[in-house]
């Protein structure tokens, strides 16, 4: 099946990680977001550090482009960043929401749990990175009450960097309530840096990142058809492994 060039370009941009494998999980989840509608063109681009930058890629594109940030929440990249590369390399395009928080997002956070063994008596911090803009905390805090619900029980929402309670504090708090075991539920896209945070801080469990996860690549054509007014189409839902 031919690219249909008047639905335009999609194309994701990330932040941009050092982490080899942190790019591949990203490049996967990209060739699961191509599957789920081949006839549209799919790009994966970085804010900085990773290949190839936004503002590189952007000019290079012909005919309509729509922006999705494969951020979990707003902040600085979101609001900062982002709209700055758009408006000097191509103004027209449409940028859409980041991703979270989403109920797909609870969906795929509980798979991911379930897979690695949860359990029932299991006590779930929702590990994130951080922000310094409270909206993006709230924005996290939002995902933990999702997957509570989605969990039936409470979740924390804590922070590898920026914003409290920090992933040390939670941990705490957690190892003095009668619970068996603390689980960290990784609310990260991809390895890399804060990954490695979470991994580090004592919990019995921490789940690998989202990664290629099919409701992440629905999300992504969500947000895609919010932003050009599109009623989301039906999709191939296609599990790819990272």
């Amino acid at each position: 099946m031919g690219l249909d060039r008047e639905a335009g370009t999609l194309v994701m941009v990330a932040h941009g990680t050092r982490s080899p494998q942190g790019e591949e999980t990203l490049r996967a989840l990209t060739h699961l977001v191509r599957r789920q509608r081949p006839a549209t063109r799919v790009e994966l681009a970085y804010l900085e550090i990773s290949r190839p930058l936004l503002a590189d890629l952007l000019p290079t594109i012909d005919g309509p482009v729509t922006v999705v940030p494969l951020l979990l929440a707003g902040g600085y990249h979101v609001h900062i960043d982002l709209p700055e590369v758009i408006a000097a390399t191509r103004p027209d395009a449409v940028v859409a929401r980041p991703l979270g928080p989403h109920p797909l997002l609870a969906d795929a956070l509980s798979h991911t749990l379930f897979r690695a063994g949860l359990k029932a008596t299991d006590t779930v911090i929702l590990g994130a990175a951080g922000s310094s803009d409270p909206a993006a905390l709230a924005d996290v805090r939002a995902a933990a009450r999702l997957l509570a619900v989605r969990l039936a029980r409470p979740v924390t929402a804590a922070f590898a960097s920026a914003g409290t309670p920090t992933v040390p504090d939670a941990m705490e708090r957690a190892r003095s309530s009668p619970a068996a075991r603390v689980v960290i539920a990784s609310y990260l896209l991809a390895p890399g840096f804060f990954q490695t945070r979470l991994e580090t801080a004592t919990a019995d469990l921490v789940t690998p990142p989202l990664g290629a996860d099919p409701d992440v690549a629905t999300l992504i054509w969500t947000r895609h058809d919010e932003a050009t007014h599109q009623p989301t189409r039906e999709l191939t839902r296609t599990c790819v492994t990272p």
